[in-house]
């Protein structure tokens, strides 16, 4: 499956984006989701996940009520609602298809990532 990270772009502290990862080649039905991000001179960390269903969700602790995935199995797309964005927020997103979990390891496959900006 081929995955397309879009959706980024330069934001004001305390704003909002959407992301999206579209999927082409294979249904996304058939894999969980996990968005990731990297900042620049870190490492890339987990940010969110949810199951091939959509019923179960996880998030990393810096965004619990900031930021909600969900998906739509019918367009073949998961989403990143990010709101009340902070500077720290600022890095490439990268969204991967796999087993829901927060480990990199356990995604077969990548997006190419989308910059997220948020200035102070």
């Amino acid at each position: 499956v081929q995955l397309q990270a879009y959706g980024g772009g330069l934001v004001q502290a305390g704003g909002s984006l959407r992301l999206s990862c579209a999927a082409s080649g294979r249904t996304l039905r058939s894999y969980a989701v996990g968005w990731f991000r990297q900042a620049p001179g870190k490492e890339r960390e987990f940010v969110a996940a949810i199951s091939r269903s959509g019923v179960s969700t996880y998030y990393a602790d810096f965004v619990k009520g900031r930021f909600t995935i969900s998906r739509d199995n019918s367009k073949n797309t998961v989403y990143l609602q990010m709101n009340s964005l902070k500077p720290e927020d600022t890095a490439v997103y990268y969204c991967a298809a796999g087993a829901v979990s927060a480990v990199q390891s356990n995604y077969d496959y990548w997006g190419q990532g989308t910059l997220v900006t948020v200035s102070s």
